[in-house]
């Protein structure tokens, strides 16, 4: 387990992945498809975030579980890239995903397990380590430190364990960002975080059952027909949680509910190696911006240049080789 003298950042993920990345010329269904360029990487959308961090000159440590056959492949990793690490022993296997780069149309496929259960008493090992962790930072810091929650739980934890992180966060003056979905955000956002920042597609499948997930995706006429619902929707939560929301929806404008106001921000196009991991870029380019005392505007900005950067490279979840 790794400590950091002064961290300024707290980076949390409870389904830490191995990322199998392989890129081909082309690749075509029920045929055999070779090639040379592959790679393995530590993932899971925490890890990338602190890497990020990391990458951008901040302090930043990354809280998770592991267990099983591939965890001291997995430590190993996070050691190359400098990622330093704290970690409770869960007894389950480290989901593996696979991410499929066609160069032919800069088409990224992703193939993704569903995380093994976690054992009993990691929850508990978690908390622990996160409550140590959180006091730790919060009497060491001299400017406000930031709590990054981000992705799903690996199944075995309750649904307190998320809200009961920002609530003691909150407690403790940290900014809080929140990239999850479904009940952990729901049920966090009474603590009041300062920032969510789900996705078009996460944003509605949490708050907006009945609007089609598939046409989301794939038609951007239909994401402009339920831009004034969805707008609506978040300004009723930006309001009742006193907290900023930031909609990402791919290589199109951000939307961006701040206060009584809404805005966008656009993108810059880029040609697409890898998109995998430029969600997480994006957070944390956003995030030390913050902590460098730019405005939200600014910092989603940030966010935009991080993603575009861990775009355009083979590795997820990074701003440089």
């Amino acid at each position: 387990m790794t400590q950091i003298a002064q961290p300024s950042f707290l980076c949390v993920c409870l389904n830490p992945t191995l990322q199998k990345t392989l890129s081909f010329s082309t690749w075509k269904r029920d045929q055999v498809n070779r090639t040379s360029q592959h790679r393995m990487d530590a993932s899971g959308k925490g890890v990338n975030v602190c890497r990020v961090l990391t990458q951008l000159g901040k302090k930043a440590l990354h809280l998770t579980q592991l267990g099983g056959n591939f965890k001291d492949l997995f430590i190993k990793l996070c050691e190359r890239d400098s990622v330093p690490l704290l970690w409770a022993e869960s007894s389950s296997e480290i989901r593996f995903c696979y991410t499929l780069l066609d160069q032919s149309d800069h088409s990224v496929t992703e193939l993704v397990e569903e995380s093994a259960p976690v054992q009993p008493g990691t929850e508990a090992a978690i908390w622990e380590l996160f409550k140590q962790e959180c006091n730790r930072i919060s009497n060491l810091t001299e400017t406000q430190p930031t709590l990054i929650v981000s992705g799903t739980k690996a199944a075995g934890f309750s649904d307190d364990i998320i809200p009961n992180m920002a609530g003691l966060a909150k407690e403790r003056g940290f900014r809080i960002i929140l990239d999850i979905k479904g009940k952990d955000l729901q049920n966090a956002l009474p603590y009041r975080p300062d920032i969510i920042k789900p996705n078009l597609l996460e944003f509605c499948t949490t708050y907006l059952p009945h609007v089609d997930p598939g046409r989301i995706q794939v038609d951007e006429l239909y994401q402009q027909s339920i831009q004034g619902e969805v707008l609506s929707r978040a300004q009723a939560l930006a309001d009742e949680f006193d907290c900023s929301i930031v909609i990402s929806r791919g290589s199109k404008p951000v939307w961006v509910i701040e206060g009584g106001r809404f805005y966008e921000v656009p993108l810059t196009p880029v040609v697409p190696i890898n998109t995998t991991g430029s969600g997480d870029a994006f957070t944390a380019g956003m995030a030390s911006a913050l902590d460098d005392g730019l405005s939200l505007q600014d910092a989603v900005g940030e966010g935009i240049r991080c993603g575009a950067l861990n775009a355009a490279l083979l590795r997820p979840g990074v701003i440089r080789e």
